[in-house]
C-alpha cells in the first residue's frame, strides 16, 4: 500500500475521484440546505451536520458493499413489455428502446427523482404563493427533515458510490475521495445557506436545479441517462447570470444612495 501512494497514479486518481465527487455533491449539499433552511438556530446546524456526514457514512458503508452495488445493476428484477415501455416514454420510439427491464438501481433512481420533483414543486409553491410559508417552516418537525435527508443521501450516495466504482478499483482511493469532498460540503454548508438566505432568488435558481436532477434520475431508471454535464452547465449558466444581476442591483442601490 505504502508502495501504491508514492506513485503519481494513486494521487492522480485521488484528486480526480474528489473533484468528481465534490461536482456530484452538489445537488445532494443543495438539497441539504433548503431542506434545513426551515429550522432555526441549534436545529438547522445540527441536521446540516447529520445531512453532511451521514452522507459520508452511508457512502463509505455502500464502498464496503461494492459487490452488492454492482448486483444492483445487473440482477433485473422484472421487464415490461413494449407496449407499457412506449407509454412510460410518453410516446415516443426512441425512448421506449431504452426501457426493457428494471434492476433495483432503477428503482432507486426512479423513487429518488419522483421525491426531488415532489418536493421542489412543493418548496417552489410555498415560495411563489407565501400563504402561510413562515408558519410552515416555524412547524417543520426535526424529524421531518433528517427523514427526507436520509432518502435523498440514499439516492445521492448511490450515483456517488457508482462513479467511484468506474473510476478505480482501490478502495483506499474510493474512501479517501469521499472523505476529502465530505470535508469540502461541510466547510461550503453554512456559506451556501448564508447566501441563498439572503437572496431569494438564487433559493429559486436551487429549486429549478433540483428538479432537473429529479428529471434526470427518472429517465436514468427508465434506461434513458442524460449527462449530468448539461444540468451543471445549465445551472452554472443561469447562477452566473444571477449573480450578475445581483452585482448590479448593488451598484443600482450604491448609486441611489448618493
Amino acid at each position: 500500500m505504502l508502495e501504491l501512494m508514492m506513485t503519481p497514479v494513486f494521487w492522480g486518481s485521488l484528486a480526480t475521484l474528489t473533484f468528481l465527487e465534490i461536482v456530484l455533491g452538489i445537488d445532494n449539499l443543495l438539497f441539504i440546505s433548503i431542506a434545513t433552511g426551515k429550522l432555526k438556530g441549534a436545529e438547522q446546524q445540527r441536521a446540516q451536520r447529520i445531512g453532511i456526514w451521514g452522507a459520508m457514512g452511508l457512502r463509505i458503508l455502500m464502498l464496503g458493499l461494492i459487490f452488492w452495488i454492482i448486483q444492483l445493476e445487473s440482477h433485473a428484477l422484472f421487464h415490461v413489455s413494449p407496449d407499457i415501455a412506449l407509454i412510460l416514454a410518453a410516446g415516443d420510439p426512441k425512448v421506449a428502446e431504452h426501457i426493457g427491464e428494471f434492476t433495483m438501481k432503477d428503482l432507486i433512481l426512479l423513487a429518488g427523482g419522483l421525491f426531488l420533483l415532489w418536493k421542489g414543486t412543493q418548496e417552489i409553491h410555498a415560495s411563489v404563493e407565501g400563504r402561510g410559508h413562515e408558519e410552515a417552516a416555524a412547524k417543520t418537525a426535526f424529524g421531518a427533515v433528517i427523514v427526507q435527508l436520509f432518502v435523498i443521501n440514499i439516492v445521492f450516495s448511490l450515483d456517488s458510490v457508482i462513479t467511484a466504482i468506474g473510476m478505480t478499483d482501490v478502495l483506499v482511493i474510493m474512501v479517501a475521495a469521499v472523505v476529502l469532498s465530505t470535508f469540502v460540503m461541510a466547510v461550503a454548508a453554512n456559506p451556501l445557506a448564508d447566501f441563498i438566505g439572503r437572496h431569494p432568488t438564487t433559493k429559486m435558481l436551487a429549486l429549478a436545479f433540483i428538479l432537473l436532477v429529479g428529471v434526470a434520475l427518472v429517465a436514468d431508471g427508465l434506461g434513458f441517462h442524460i449527462p449530468r454535464g448539461y444540468l451543471y452547465f445549465a445551472i452554472a449558466f443561469s447562477l452566473g447570470v444571477e449573480l450578475l444581476n445581483i452585482r448590479a442591483g448593488k451598484s443600482r442601490a450604491k448609486a441611489g444612495g448618493h
